[in-house]
């Protein structure tokens, strides 16, 4: 076999067999197919598109080329939660709680945030001595013990997608909805869960733009893992307007506690719930309703926060933060952001948003820059909302000499206007293997 023909037959808009796919992935993890080469299969790709079919071996190989994580020793159905990412993106800490109260086995493994986009794991380290990394071991004894387990990916989990992720990255490829979906699938099928629901968020904060783009890429990763033999589907959430109103590490800890305490956000209790109903649904836990219900009376009855609570300790967190928040560290200065003309917030790009947030140092510009755990922003009015001149838009906490930038940003994606806005839904689509309900 040659990387050569390979190139050529996709080139031309012919589709790989299961077994080219399989030997540029090893080839290349190997290091043995040179990056130039590499770099013109995903150009060729870009292009050419691939079908369901090339998409699922693809996803399939890079799942292979690394560790995998064997879960069928638990007896019943694991689910795992993964979101695309969004601005203020804190789901997980609520809903993973949630589903595990109601009797679900959570096993999620997460990343860390890069550019506007926050990380789960991020967020989890601002909670002093808790703990990412877990061995293959007590990971598992973690969820059959608690129900749930949070942690970092392993570092050789699908490394195909590690290394190939690079090469789109300075390649523009990156957008390619096809090589998305494998890489987002590849480190959920390698991480062993029986089912997966994935948030697939959309609007200015998140990576796909458009309900349209967003659908695309829902029903391929719906393919990929049902092709597989994983229960999967997918919300389709906003993400022109964060949830809730904290953007930033300890700051969205706080705020999924409160939502667990059962006196959060109204949006973001909302969203949570939804994607907390699928999850049980894809366990088994009962009809839609059921599980909706369910996720309503664990909250209520304090028994989520609890086990969030649990969560925590057992991997080393202080969780007397989680009573009380001035345990978490504090901020150098804050800066009250203000209105500069009366009017509805008829647009409040969220990206703009979320890079307000990593200049004030809640995210990271490039990998391994340092993150201010303190750092980030309240919102106190968001789209939709009428403010008058003067009036408090945000709070903005970090170092004061990075105020001025972070404020500069905020306002670029800022429009007043003198109607108020049609209202967004939070979710827009469910999709299934069965299909899309609006």
């Amino acid at each position: 076999m040659r990387m050569y023909d390979i190139l050529h037959k996709k080139r031309d808009g012919l589709p790989l067999s299961d077994e080219e796919i399989a030997w540029f992935v090893a080839g290349y993890t190997a290091g043995d197919i040179p990056d130039y080469q590499a770099s013109a299969l995903l150009m060729a790709i870009f292009l050419r598109g691939m079908t369901e079919a090339e998409t699922a071996a693809l996803t399939m190989a890079m799942a292979r080329s690394g560790d995998t994580v064997d879960l069928s020793a638990f007896g019943e159905r694991s689910v795992d939660k993964h979101s695309t990412g969004g601005v203020g993106d804190k789901t997980t800490l609520i809903v993973a709680p949630i589903v595990a109260a109601c009797g679900g086995k959570v096993t999620k493994m997460s990343g860390r945030g890069l550019g506007h986009t926050g990380g789960t794991v991020d967020k989890l380290e601002a909670i002093p001595g808790y703990m990412t990394t877990l061995a293959p071991a007590a990971f598992l004894r973690q969820v059959q013990e608690v129900g749930v387990a949070v942690i970092g990916q392993s570092g050789n989990l699908a490394p195909a997608d590690k290394k190939l992720y690079a090469l789109r990255d300075v390649t523009a490829t990156v957008s390619c909805i096809p090589l998305i979906a494998s890489s987002i699938m590849s480190k959920k099928l390698a991480s062993g869960s029986d089912a997966i629901l994935l948030d697939v968020t959309t609007g200015t904060g998140a990576f796909m733009k458009t309900v349209d783009q967003s659908i695309e890429l829902a029903k391929l990763m719906v393919s990929i893992g049902t092709h597989h033999g994983r229960r999967v589907a997918a919300m389709i959430t906003d993400m022109d307007t964060p949830l809730g109103h904290n953007i930033g590490n300890s700051l969205e800890v706080m705020e999924s506690m409160d939502v667990l305490k059962g006196h959060g956000p109204a949006d973001l209790t909302e969203v949570c719930l939804q994607l907390a109903a699928n999850m049980l649904v894809l366990a088994d836990k009962g009809t839609p309703a059921e599980c909706r219900a369910m996720a309503e009376a664990v909250i209520a009855d304090g028994s989520a926060f609890a086990k969030c609570k649990e969560m925590f300790a057992a991997q080393g967190g202080d969780t007397r933060v989680l009573d009380d928040y001035s345990l978490f560290e504090q901020p150098a200065a804050s800066f009250e952001l203000l209105a500069e003309q009366d009017g509805y917030i008829v647009a409040n790009d969220a990206e703009k948003i979320g890079s307000a947030s990593v200049l004030l140092g809640a995210g990271r510009q490039k990998k391994g820059d340092p993150l201010d755990f303190a750092a980030g922003i309240t919102l106190h009015k968001k789209r939709g909302d009428y403010v008058k001149k003067g009036e408090s838009l945000a709070t903005f906490y970090g170092a004061a000499d990075k105020f001025e930038a972070a404020a500069a940003e905020y306002r670029s994606g800022l429009v007043y206007g003198a109607e108020k806005p049609e209202e967004a839904p939070l979710v827009y689509a469910l999709v299934t293997k069965d299909g899309v309900e609006m």
